[in-house]
């Protein structure tokens, strides 16, 4: 299971899953409570598929840096 100690946010990665829906709690909370761990098939990136406190169920894809640090590439909300 993914742990991070820092989530990388910036303007471009909170529009980008702002897009879709999506909050940087929801994401944050997402990846740190997985249910399900893959590799994006489209990037590559590591993904994680799981459940928001309201029990939305959401694919979050992200890069890892320095081993400690969640830099968020996209989310949205899956069946």
């Amino acid at each position: 299971m993914p742990y991070f100690f820092i989530f990388l946010w910036d303007e471009f990665n909170e529009q980008h899953i702002a897009e879709h829906g999506v909050t940087p709690e929801e994401f944050e909370y997402v990846v740190l409570d997985v249910k399900e761990a893959d590799i994006s098939r489209s990037s590559g990136r590591p993904m994680v598929i799981g459940y928001t406190e309201a029990g939305r169920r959401l694919c979050c894809v992200y890069e890892v840096e320095e081993e400690i640090y969640c830099y968020p590439i996209t989310a949205y909300e899956v069946e």
